[in-house]
């Protein structure tokens, strides 16, 4: 069986450490320690998420000792365990210490091992999105109920019928894999376009898999140097690198017996491909500055933007990474691929922006809808919620929203195109030219030396074309 934690026990007597630990190693990875130093030097080594200390130690209490730990090491839950009960020492345990609960000697087996699971499902509560807990003791029941109702809502909100799309449409081949995906516990790896909806995918293939109770949690692989990803993948201790203040549990370690999204997997380093290698085929993460391995039980769900196959044959990516991901691959089509499915998806996101502006739009004008229908949407769905935000954020009553409000990024799809051959060369040709300033100065955020560039055009000149389209200088001149 997969440790499904890892505990601190800290008692002076050989015996009961002994016991203790032969209990709970049946289900959690038991670290050991006979006084306060060498609890300490366990905690500055190892990530743990729970504290099993005895209350009567030389030297130092229980509480006293974990009254320090609370300000060195706040993220394990704390425990006390004694032989005797004095109401003195419980109140300073939960008033000064954060003591989580308080077991008396001498404990029953089963007892034991459900009051550290509670202790561990506590942690990762607090761990999780959203799941900040007050030091306060909840209950079993309240525990299970949270995790339980969490986890409901989650795979209500993201289940496969909620992705919106035309029947008949090249989302219902790519909805069918991820459906078999469910099935299997195998990689996966989500090719398309950034904007696409890869994550939404991703979470439809969890929430809808063995594993949909457990965690699910997410990484950009693309957003962080090397030092910085492997320290939120796989965790670090205080002091591991510059700017490691305290102890980090691993996105890694807090998915165990769930899934993790690596989204933009192709963006990583080639040194950093090893590392990520390694922890596939070992199934086990070493934390920054930690002394040893820890297993984990994750199942790992990626996402690029990039062909991946061209990344391995150029030499960007390795090889085996790429097979050991690719287990199971499917591709997300663009918005641009999916036009019919416009419609449905912008009614979907205003549904959305409405709730969260706490507005009642009542849909799109016609003409907008076949502006979007025109646009390529090179940014996808992403793109569309933006642009609907911005709309909505315009508009004025809740009325349909009408062409007015569209960007010019927008508009111009429909301004390019002849209308029923009766635009003459000279107004499309305009309208091209003016389309594509625009597009430029947007891209570089009015910057004209930039867009002229691109253009290639001088500044002057483009500037000239500017007033003859009467186009506004809304951005830096220079860079």
């Amino acid at each position: 069986m997969t440790p499904s934690g890892a505990v601190l026990v800290i008692d002076d007597e050989l015996r009961s450490r002994e016991s203790l630990q032969r209990v709970l190693a049946e289900e959690f990875d038991v670290l050991c320690a006979q006084n306060a130093q060498e609890a300490e030097a366990v905690l500055a080594g190892d990530l743990v998420q729970v504290i099993l200390c005895d209350q009567r130690m030389p030297g130092e209490t229980g509480v006293d000792f974990l009254r320090r730990a609370r300000e060195l090491w706040p993220d394990p839950v704390r425990m006390i365990i004694s032989g005797f009960s004095e109401s003195e020492d419980i109140i300073a345990g939960v008033n000064e210490a954060g003591i989580h609960q308080y077991i008396t000697k001498p404990w029953h087996p089963e007892k034991l091992l459900e009051c550290v699971r509670d202790a561990i499902k506590l942690y990762r509560l607090q761990k999780e999105p959203g799941g900040a807990v007050s030091d306060a003791k909840p209950s079993h029941e309240t525990l299970n109920r949270a995790l339980t109702d969490r986890r409901r809502e989650q795979r209500r909100l993201f289940e496969f019928e909620r992705i919106v799309h035309e029947p008949g449409g090249p989302m219902v081949e790519t909805l069918a894999l991820a459906r078999k995906a469910t099935q299997y516990d195998i990689s996966v790896l989500i090719t398309g376009a950034s904007g696409a909806g890869k994550e939404l995918l991703a979470r439809a293939i969890h929430f809808g898999s063995s594993r949909g109770d457990k965690a699910f949690v997410v990484e950009n692989c693309g957003a962080l140097p090397d030092e910085l990803l492997e320290s939120e993948l796989f965790g670090c201790k205080k002091g591991a690198y510059t700017g490691a203040y305290q102890d980090r549990i691993g996105l890694f370690e807090l998915a165990d017996g769930g899934t993790i999204f690596l989204d933009e997997v192709g963006e990583t380093s080639k040194a950093f491909q090893v590392k990520l290698l390694r922890v596939l085929q070992e199934r086990e993460i070493r934390p920054l500055g930690a002394t040893r391995p820890r297993k984990v039980d994750v199942r790992v769900i990626s996402a690029t933007n990039r062909d991946l196959e061209i990344e391995v044959e150029e030499g960007r990516f390795r090889r085996d990474l790429y097979y050991r991901l690719n287990t199971f691959p499917i591709h997300l089509p663009a918005l641009a691929e999916r036009r019919a499915d416009i419609p449905k998806v912008a009614a979907s996101l205003l549904n959305e922006v409405n709730k969260a502006f706490r507005r009642k739009v009542s849909g799109f004008a016609p003409e907008t809808m076949e502006m979007f229908h025109a646009h390529d949407w090179p940014g996808n769905v992403r793109e569309l919620h933006n642009e609907i935000q911005r709309m909505v954020a315009m508009s004025e009553d809740d009325a349909p929203l009408g062409p007015h409000l569209l960007s010019s990024r927008v508009n111009f799809a429909r301004t390019a195109p002849a209308l029923n051959g009766q635009t003459d060369l000279k107004t499309q040709v305009e309208a091209l030219e003016r389309g594509l300033i625009v597009r430029s100065l947007e891209d570089f955020g009015g910057n004209i030396s930039k867009a002229a560039e691109r253009l290639g055009l001088s500044r002057v000149g483009l500037r000239a074309k500017m007033e003859r389209y009467d186009l506004r200088k809304d951005g830096p001149d220079d860079a």
